[in-house]
């Protein structure tokens, strides 16, 4: 999610799987869930904010040893709330060449490439 020209990222708690990397903010879908349905109900638990999600930026599907994740990574916009971090061990707002700074797990590393390169998407909108 962006906001006012930074982005949302947020740090996996140490005992979930991959813990301690920071994150993208979104999650498991549940039955019958969108990815959109998905991602406002994440962003709603993990942080106490409630977002109008908009267009689908890019889709990411990697293998690890243990899972296979498709990824969704949509545009929002913040309807209401403060982040807070009640589902995950800490968020942050970042700048583009903060990226570099953290941490992320490795079926990132697409979208990490492509937020790094293309600044459009930092624009506000």
């Amino acid at each position: 999610m962006f906001h006012q020209d930074r982005l949302l990222i947020t740090r996996r708690n140490a005992e979930s799987h991959l813990g301690g990397l920071w994150e993208f903010p979104g999650g498991k879908r549940e039955r019958g869930e969108s990815f959109e349905e998905c991602l406002a109900r994440e962003l709603r638990e993990e942080l106490g904010i409630e977002v109008l999600v908009g267009r689908l930026i890019e889709s990411i599907t990697h293998a690890y040893p243990e899972k296979t994740v498709r990824l969704e990574f949509y545009r929002c916009a913040l309807i209401s709330g403060e982040p807070r971090p009640l589902g995950c061990a800490d968020f942050r707002w970042i700048q583009p060449i903060q990226l570099e700074e953290f941490s992320f797990p490795a079926a990132d590393r697409q979208l990490l490439v492509r937020l790094r390169t293309d600044h459009t998407l930092w624009a506000a909108t």
